[in-house]
């Protein structure tokens, strides 16, 4: 299995760039927002991978973090959800906007990758609400509230506490603390963040 590659950029297409490491070139496949991080051809790249084998086939996806690689493999837990469709989620949204699209039931945002449907997202949004919850620690850019120091990861314990799954408490908070500013207190983070998830 090859999990990571460290060498020099040799080209890249749409979906797939060619990694030289050490004389060899391995063609990854990738999304645009991968592609897009990979810098000029020539320049030295490391790029996390993961191997799908087939009978028939031999496929190497490239990703520019580890956590792109854990949501990928997240979203090709669905069925239906392939890694053509994966990389085209991941193309069109942020990790931290795909985390609160799905934390907070929002099928419509990851309809807006190509190649999905809205019976699709509706899946997508419905299999993974309660992991993009609690594996908030692969989020990347998205706000990990229920591992955050201070008021927000306390308000986000309170909510599960009081029978919440942990992605709308999440997301609860998280729209709370947009509202009421970084300052606000516990108290008043589980008040706003309770009227959110009543809503």
């Amino acid at each position: 299995m090859i999990a990571k590659l460290t060498g020099r950029l040799d080209s890249s297409g749409a979906g797939h760039a060619v990694i030289d490491v050490g004389g060899v070139g391995y063609l990854v496949e990738a999304s645009a927002r991968t592609l897009d991080t990979l810098g000029p051809v020539g320049g030295d790249v490391t790029i996390h991978t993961e191997m799908l084998v087939g009978e028939d086939f031999l496929r190497l996806l490239g990703f520019a973090k580890a956590e792109e690689r854990d949501w990928f493999r997240l979203l090709t837990s669905v069925q239906g959800v392939g890694a053509k469709v994966a990389l085209a989620i991941l193309s069109a949204l942020e990790i931290g906007d795909l985390q609160r699209a799905l934390a907070s039931g929002d099928s419509a945002m990851i309809a807006r990758a190509n190649g999905v449907g809205p019976k699709l997202a509706q899946r997508i949004t419905h299999e993974l609400k309660e992991k993009a919850g609690a594996l908030g620690g692969i989020a990347g850019s998205g706000p990990v509230l229920s591992a955050a120091p201070g008021p927000l990861g306390d308000a986000v314990t309170a909510l599960t506490g009081l029978g919440f799954k942990p992605g709308e408490a999440s997301a609860a908070v998280a729209a709370a603390s947009e509202e009421l500013g970084s300052d606000a207190s516990l108290d008043a983070l589980v008040r706003a963040a309770l009227k959110k998830a009543a809503k």
